[in-house]
């Protein structure tokens, strides 16, 4: 897969030597293609991927597969080089492979990959966030945002001896049977109402309401969970009022409210969404960034509600690998590196970007937004109004999105393969790397205009 302005990285053998890495998938050495390792993959995995948004289901085409990333690029397999807008759907905010975290690893890998046991470093990373989030007075680790936000229902519903949740059309929580009642990023990508595997039984008592309405709840909810900015269908903001007033309702009928803090959490500011918003939630649950990109999750909040959890409460939970010494080491070299100055960069980033990109659309009669909220990007498709709700971010155009998403990719600059995503810029994204991927834009947005006839 090339195009115009990617460029091909040479394959560095002694490096690759020392890595162990295997020849036939390495960066240039012209052994290895995308179409060689999806059909591979397909054959081992199924959809050859993951993570079902990889496979391009909604933008058509098959994907390139990564071999290396640095800053705010990542290389795939045969040497192309793409400006990353991924950023490992938020994970990255330092950049790929930035020094601090890659020392950190090592150094963590050469005492032991795992345990089973507990260490300083897990201890040290709940400090660390519950001294930057004022409503985690505890922590408790787990290995993804999904874990966390099933955790975050579970205790929830130990804790009030409740079982109803109240969730908001096109918030995603994860892959957890009680939170896909209802549409989030891969289910609205998908163009599916909901997953088959799911039994009735298993949302019975997930209620599913309207985002920014604040609904009138009864003594049978145990949990309200929300993303506070929906960032998986498009980057919408809360209303006034909306955040505040669940916290009031939640208050009335003595529900937990929950912040799904999974993307927003350490990624608008070091207090998260609700820091932002000045509203605090019961608990919280965090994922991708905490980490440093490597995988973890975790759940916080009041003292009270986290001693629910086993071994000194009744609401079980547990994991051989929460706490991992890798990705503790990790989190900790990250979150060490995002002072408040970072964020005031970040910010002003994220604006450039949507400068950019709004200005490249509307020179070719491209019809796109492109919303800030603090660090976080989206993009609406169409002539359609800047939604406010699911309803709203389902009329944005996936077609057109699809042409503009080929268009930019064959210039360089790699975006989420589904209309629904955010944009995501780190400190690898210089001015220099924003304007460059407003010149690609220019050129795309053009293409994508030109496709439509």
């Amino acid at each position: 897969m090339s195009g115009g302005n990617p460029t091909m990285a040479p394959c560095d053998v002694e490096r690759c030597a020392a890595a162990g890495c295997i020849p036939t998938l390495c960066v240039g050495a012209g052994l290895a293609s995308n179409d060689e390792v999806f059909e591979r993959s397909c054959a081992a995995i199924p959809g050859g991927v993951n993570s079902s948004i990889r496979a391009f289901s909604s933008v058509g085409g098959r994907p390139y597969a990564v071999a290396r990333a640095e800053g705010a690029h990542v290389i795939d397999v045969e040497g192309t080089r793409y400006i990353d807008l991924v950023q490992s759907y938020g994970a990255v905010i330092l950049g790929h492979a930035h020094p601090a975290i890659t020392a950190a690893v090592a150094g963590a890998a050469v005492d032991g990959t795992s345990y089973g046991a507990p260490t300083p470093r897990e201890m040290r990373l709940a400090e660390t966030i519950a001294g930057a989030v004022p409503s985690c007075d505890q922590v408790r680790f787990m290995n993804s945002g999904t874990e966390a936000t099933s955790t975050a229902v579970r205790l929830a519903r130990g804790a009030t001896g409740r079982d109803r949740v109240v969730i908001f059309h096109g918030n995603f929580h994860g892959a957890t049977d009680a939170l896909l009642a209802a549409g989030g990023s891969g289910v609205a990508t998908l163009g599916l109402p909901g997953t088959a595997g799911v039994p009735a039984g298993a949302v019975a008592e997930t209620l599913v309401v309207p985002y920014n309405q604040v609904p009138e709840l009864t003594d049978e909810v145990a949990a309200v969970m929300v993303e506070p900015v929906a960032a998986n269908m498009g980057v919408i903001p809360p209303a006034p009022g909306f955040l505040d007033g669940l916290r009031a309702e939640c208050d009335r009928v003595g529900a937990v409210l929950i912040f799904d803090e999974v993307i927003t959490g350490f990624r608008l500011g070091r207090g998260g969404a609700q820091a932002t918003f000045d509203v605090t939630p019961d608990l919280t649950t965090f994922g991708k960034v905490i980490g440093g990109g490597l995988p973890i999750g975790a759940v916080g909040g009041r003292r009270d509600l986290m001693e629910q959890l086993t071994p000194l409460g009744t609401v079980f939970h547990a994991g051989t690998l929460a706490g991992n010494p890798i990705a503790t080491a990790a989190g900790l070299a990250a979150l060490d590196l995002l002072t408040p100055d970072v964020y005031i960069e970040l910010m002003a980033r994220a604006r450039h970007l949507s400068a950019v990109l709004r200005d490249a659309c509307d020179a070719a009669g491209f019809a796109a937004s492109f919303p800030v909220v603090g660090t976080l990007v989206g993009m609406v498709t169409g002539d359609v109004p800047r939604p406010v709700d699911f309803a709203g971010a389902t009329r944005t155009d996936e077609a057109a999105y699809a042409r503009f998403f080929h268009a930019m990719l064959a210039e360089g600059v790699a975006m989420a393969p589904g209309a629904y995503e955010a944009i995501f810029v780190g400190l690898g994204h210089t001015d220099d790397v924003l304007d460059r991927i407003g010149e690609a834009a220019h050129r795309a947005a053009a293409t994508a205009v030109a496709a439509t006839g």
